[in-house]
């Protein structure tokens, strides 16, 4: 048994795509599968006829706004690879539910619009990132479309994260006049492509040889070929070590939505990426891949099958494997949890998993008893660390719109806290028939609206904070916050872990509560965004 989960486990790759809205996540996700076979026609977000809505969103708002809120697991192969993408939310409204995802897993490709450049969601999302340790490789998405100077966006990579870029492509020819690819791995040839009508097929690859690449290009494949001497000069190499380490990236230069340049990053993926490893233990120690089964609870989602109203706990595997009916135990409770209903998920279409190996994630049907951040294993007892609650930076009392719905109103709202679709608050002053939301994006209020009023049948009722700031403190900390007639803020109880919150209206209440009460804490969150 532990030599197969070694086996499969080498086989595997799992990532994440992370980005800023617009910049083609979706789109890129879509055109990954595409490459891998796993679909035979990539859907555009905003597309039309067969084309509208990717396979990877399934919850009705998403298809009604064009855009992902909640995070899908894809599965495919790619040179005899087992390929796990688990597609985050894309939308800066959206919640930490993007964050988390990143527990579960090795990699990541960060994506950045030729024409923008790092942008606010993106830096959050390397942010963590570098917390959890995890290696980046970089898409540089869209440049069939007017952007800047490849350069540029080289330095700004390496002066804003501290990380060196090394590209592995390089565009011939400047953004929105995009003549094709070199792979500096095999700088005698450019790769020119020709997109597919509607960009729903693959881009016809021709390889051309660089003595007919300078004599058609002319300027343009000199510039590109100059510029990636002197990148190779400045030590722009790719180095494995490094990569892995989380001080360089490899870059990658296409265009998402005309499929040109993607199989290069699939490629890479296969070739860079980690394969799933040892893992970190909550007492210090590691979990090696080919101990007894144990998994990490990374996601709650209710109702995927609106006829079912069922609730589905995604699982990465770590350790060992899993196979279906095998009886685990929740590391919390010391409780035993029958697997008898295992799937897998693609977009919305589901199949039984019969056994799963590390770097797998597996859909849990009718988990009731199980929360984020919970360990599952077979065998000796493990437990991994707990997991990280990120900085919320938007505030909302929450009322019922009917009374008479109290009761459907609190199982609502406990529920979503559970899966983590918002934080919810409380406090002595305002009491819990109005609890206070709080989230990383304003969307994760309207899909707490929405499905209140459709899944629970109590329609709410919303009412903005003025805070944008949180830091975690300690019970005294709070009372001399809420006491204070200097400094304007308010302390609030997280009801999943009962950390005291210190919320403020920016970041200068929050100095001006450091200068009053220097002897109590006040301690930064996950991914915190400084405002003001």
């Amino acid at each position: 048994m532990s030599a197969r989960a070694v086996t499969e486990a080498a086989r595997r790759r799992t990532f994440a795509v992370i980005s800023h809205p617009d910049a083609g996540k979706s789109t890129l996700t879509e055109a990954l599968a595409l490459h891998a076979r796993a679909i035979t026609s990539a859907g555009a977000v905003h597309g039309k006829g067969d084309r509208r809505g990717v396979a990877s969103d399934w919850m009705e708002m998403e298809k009604a706004r064009g855009i992902s809120v909640t995070s899908a697991v894809l599965q495919f192969s790619h040179r005899d690879q087992v390929l796990n993408l688990l597609d985050t939310p894309g939308h800066a409204d959206f919640s930490e539910d993007t964050y988390r995802v990143l527990a579960a897993v090795d990699c990541a490709v960060m994506l950045i619009d030729a024409a923008k450049g790092l942008e606010e969601q993106t830096r959050k999302l390397f942010d963590v990132c570098r917390h959890r340790g995890i290696p980046v490789i970089t898409f540089v998405n869209k440049w069939d479309r007017p952007g800047r100077e490849a350069l540029e966006l080289m330095d700004e990579i390496e002066s804003e994260f501290r990380l060196r870029p090394t590209p592995v492509t390089w565009p011939v020819g400047i953004a929105g006049d995009l003549r094709g690819l070199i792979d500096v791995r095999d700088p005698e040839h450019m790769l020119r492509y020709t997109r597919m009508p509607g960009g729903s097929k693959e881009a016809a690859e021709e390889t051309v040889p660089a003595a007919r690449a300078a004599a058609e290009e002319g300027e343009d494949w000199e510039r590109a070929s100059e510029e990636l001497e002197l990148l190779g000069e400045s030590g722009g190499l790719h180095d494995p070590e490094a990569f892995l380490a989380g001080k360089s990236t490899p870059v990658f230069f296409g265009a998402a939505l005309s499929n040109i340049g993607v199989r290069l990053l699939l490629d890479a993926v296969v070739d860079l990426a980690p394969a799933p490893a040892a893992r970190e233990l909550a007492d210090g120690g590691r979990q090696p891949v080919d101990a007894p089964f144990s998994g990490l609870v990374f996601k709650m989602q209710a109702n995927m099958d609106r006829s079912h109203r069922d609730r589905i706990a995604f699982v990465r595997v770590c350790s060992g494997v899993f196979e279906r009916g095998m009886t685990v135990t929740r590391a919390a409770s010391g409780r035993p949890f029958a697997t008898k209903y295992a799937h897998s998920v693609f977009g919305q279409d589901r199949s039984s998993v019969e056994t799963a190996y590390p770097g797998d994630v597996v859909g849990l049907v009718n988990a009731a008893s199980l929360r984020v951040g919970d360990t599952l294993y077979d065998g000796p007892r493990v437990e991994f660390p707990p997991m990280p609650t990120f900085a919320p930076e938007h505030f909302s009392v929450v009322r019922p719109v009917d009374i008479g719905r109290s009761k459907q109103f609190r199982r609502g709202i406990a529920q979503l806290d559970e899966e983590g679709v918002v934080q919810v608050l409380v406090s002595d002053v305002r009491g819990e028939q109005a609890p206070v939301l709080a989230a990383v994006g304003p969307m994760q209020f309207d899909v707490v609206q929405h499905r209140m009023e459709f899944e629970f049948s109590a329609p709410v009722k919303l009412e903005p904070l003025a805070y944008s700031v949180a830091r975690a403190t300690d019970t005294a900390g709070g009372e001399a916050l809420n006491r204070s007639r200097l400094v304007h803020g308010e302390a609030m109880v997280r009801v999943k872990d009962q950390v005291v919150l210190a919320l403020f209206p920016s970041r200068w209440h929050v100095s001006s509560f450091e200068r009053e009460f220097p002897d109590h804490p006040l301690e930064p969150l996950i991914a915190a965004h400084e405002t003001g």
